[in-house]
């Protein structure tokens, strides 16, 4: 049954405080992103169990629903007029749950702001670098064609001019002008300079004499903090400047002085202290995964996955870059990341084939295969974070996978690919691939073990209503609809017809499911067994009403949604509970009538197709 858009987005934001507790709402090719006002008015775990509600997460200051490709955008449209609220970007939503993030964590999050838009760059380079290596491994007379040193010229841009790419990048993410930000980038890997990757301990480096200070004439390939940290001076510089300096002159002062303070300031302090500093994260990270025997290598890829959980995973782009560039030429940080994001997949895929809940079922096997690729959100926060033992399963299985990778002494070609895609990148195929089954297989296995699927709980029955505030019942008799999980009453007296002659085509065709319709000789509908109200039209022409597993829309009238309400009294709200023969809606059918409607009462199981046995028509 197709999802019902409009129901989906009002249970959102019934269960996240209305939408007056909503500062900001996006949406992405897969997930609603929410910055929300009072988190403590959110209910988690109704949202898990929305229809069309994959699974939900908190990361970076946002909520974040998973609701699939093709489905988001038109649930993000009602979402907007149920809520109230006005459409927003994701760089709004982003800015809005960044001012409610504490400093650490801005912090952290920033090298991922600035590596995830030149992840494509960097992607494509390295991909390329596997394959042209591979290729010269293979036919020894290609490495020395015009053809290798072509193909590696272009291979190796990316990494050359890395620098230029993580300027340009900073700029946009600072609030700097992108330009001035690449003129800083190019400086630092300027021709006039030596370049970094050939300088060795006993190299002369040439340096300006400036009378206060001398300049070390040498770049800085392979560096990303120190400009990083120059572009934040430079926007920050610059905007400051736009505040001072009179309109008149602003055009041309402002980014001379901006690029000047700038490049003194880069030459002079950050550059030499910071490069300085970067190196040592770099050989730290480096001993953590080669000198400890793989013990670091296994405790990083235990908490590898928690950062992905917090959002802030992106942060090692800055040791797998320096890496790349650096002596070593290789990305031993990434196998790590791989183990983590394939176990993920290990346990996503046992939760699939272990659960029997269809909707559960539905949400973790193309999670799973997701995560095999190397894209883990729908597994981690839709699946195996929310039930916290596929998730440390997990874990476990990717520390064991990471352990053996470094003992293997595994390493890639580039960054921001894991899982099978990393295949094209990776120094040693067939033992990246006993890894991975090694992670995954593991986490599997455990996941078989220490998860198991938990019922639901029984809803509490509803507190009685006053016996004097209870409404006249009047249980109809006749059975239309029947199928295992239970029987439809009649539900508005009058003469029952069968689905296809229904005077409205949707209805008649069966697309909205199974039933009946009823001609009506009364102005009552009433509820057709015990259950729950699941929906109710806003022109109160129409419920959905819900039990035992059978999800049935009762609809008054042809295109009546036309008289807004004009006509009909809605008796009950969603979430009621509802005995059979309590009255649901008043109608009038003169009005209906006098519109030029018809008053046919359409009464369709919406989910027929789930259900066993159905049968329709009177008895």
């Amino acid at each position: 049954m197709a999802l019902d858009y409009r129901k989906c987005a009002e249970q959102i934001t019934a269960n996240i405080g209305g939408g007056s507790n909503v500062i900001s709402a996006a949406h992405c090719a897969t997930r609603l992103r929410l910055v929300i006002a009072d988190n403590s008015k959110v209910n988690k775990a109704a949202l898990e169990n929305v229809d069309g509600v994959k699974g939900m997460f908190e990361s970076n200051g946002q909520l974040q629903l998973i609701i699939g490709t093709g489905t988001v955008n038109k649930v993000y449209d009602e979402f907007l007029s149920v809520a109230g609220v006005s459409a927003a970007s994701k760089d709004d939503v982003k800015k809005a749950a960044a001012s409610k993030m504490p400093w650490w964590k801005k912090i952290l999050k920033t090298p991922g702001d600035v590596f995830v838009p030149i992840l494509p760059a960097i992607v494509a380079s390295g991909l390329m670098m596997g394959l042209v290596e591979a290729l010269a491994k293979a036919i020894p007379s290609f490495a020395d064609s015009g053809w290798f040193g072509f193909l590696d010229m272009v291979a190796n841009t990316a990494f050359a001019l890395l620098p230029v790419l993580v300027a340009i990048s900073s700029a946009r993410v600072f609030g700097g002008n992108i330009f001035l930000g690449g003129v800083i980038g190019i400086m630092m890997v300027h021709p006039a300079l030596m370049n970094a990757w050939t300088v060795t301990p006993t190299s002369v480096i040439p340096a300006w004499d400036l009378g206060i200070f001398t300049i070390n004439q040498v770049g800085y390939q392979g560096h990303v903090i120190p400009v990083i940290l120059a572009v934040l001076l430079m926007s920050n510089v610059e905007k400051w400047l736009h505040k001072k300096v009179p309109e008149m002159i602003d055009l041309f002062v402002t980014p001379l002085v901006t690029v000047l303070v700038t490049a003194f300031a880069t030459f002079v302090v950050i550059g030499p202290i910071f490069s300085i500093l970067e190196n040592w994260v770099l050989k730290g990270a480096e001993w953590l995964v080669t000198s400890t025997g793989g013990i670091g290598a296994l405790v990083m890829d235990a908490l590898y996955p928690w950062t992905v959980v917090m959002g802030l995973h992106h942060m090692y782009n800055v040791i797998e870059a320096g890496m790349l560039s650096g002596a070593l030429g290789l990305n031993i940080w990434m196998p790590i990341a791989s183990a983590a994001n394939f176990a993920q997949f290990g346990a996503c895929l046992a939760v699939a084939i272990k659960c029997r809940n269809a909707k559960l079922k539905s949400v973790a096997l193309p999670s799973s295969l997701s995560a095999s690729l190397g894209i883990t959100e729908p597994a981690i926060f839709g699946v195996n974070f929310r039930f916290m033992k596929p998730f440390i399963a997990g874990v476990i299985g990717g520390a064991v996978g990471a352990l053996f990778g470094s003992l293997t002494g595994l390493g890639a070609t580039t960054y921001g690919v894991t899982g099978i895609p990393g295949l094209l990148a990776i120094n040693n195929i067939p033992i990246y691939v006993i890894e991975l089954l090694i992670a995954s297989g593991i986490a599997f296995a455990v996941t078989m073990v220490i998860w198991k699927e938990e019922k639901p709980e029984d809803a509490p029955a509803a507190a009685p209503a006053p016996a004097a505030a209870a409404p006249a019942i009047e249980v109809p008799s006749v059975s239309v609809i029947r199928c295992a999980a239970g029987s439809v009453l009649q539900p508005v007296k009058g003469t029952v017809i069968a689905r296809e002659e229904i005077p409205d085509d949707t209805f008649a065709s069966g697309v909205l499911g199974d039933g009946i319709g009823v001609q009506p000789d009364d102005d009552k509908v009433v509820a057709p067994f015990d259950g729950t109200i699941s929906s109710v039209a806003e022109s109160q022409h129409a419920v959905g009403i819900e039990s035992n597993g059978m999800e049935l829309l009762i609809h008054v009238g042809v295109d009546t949604v036309n008289m807004k309400g004009d006509g009909f009294t809605c008796l009950v709200k969603e979430g009621d509970e509802v005995k059979a023969g309590q009255p649901l809606i008043i109608f009038d059918r003169a009005k209906i009538k006098a519109a030029g409607y018809s008053d046919t009462v359409a009464v369709l199981l919406t989910n027929s197709d789930d259900l066993e046995g159905v049968e329709c028509g009177a008895k």
